[in-house]
């Protein structure tokens, strides 16, 4: 009677772990969003959605970065590289 006791503690001490481990990693929302489909459409379409314009916006500011840096070379008249760089800012210039 003892050892059964004793093996239902253990158990009962594990299961409670085991549960404090799965709320913790948050496992029950996971599986009830995988559960819905809607909800997980819902979620990803704005995840995708956030991560274009981010992707847009960077690459628009690391661009604009870089042609000012450009025209900063430009300005100090380097001889080989400045006609290089004045040819790259004029087509840049012109797609716009």
């Amino acid at each position: 009677m003892f050892v059964k006791k004793k093996k239902y503690n253990i158990l009962e001490k594990a299961i409670e772990q085991l549960n404090k481990t799965l709320q913790e990693g948050n496992i029950s929302e996971l599986a009830m969003l995988l559960g819905n489909k809607k909800e997980m459409l819902k979620r990803n379409l704005i995840a995708g959605i956030f991560r274009g314009i981010g992707i847009g916006i960077g690459v628009t500011v690391i661009t604009a970065i870089l042609i000012i840096l450009l025209q900063r070379i430009v300005a100090l008249n380097i001889p080989i590289i400045g006609e290089y760089i004045t040819d790259i800012v004029d087509i840049v210039q012109k797609s716009r």
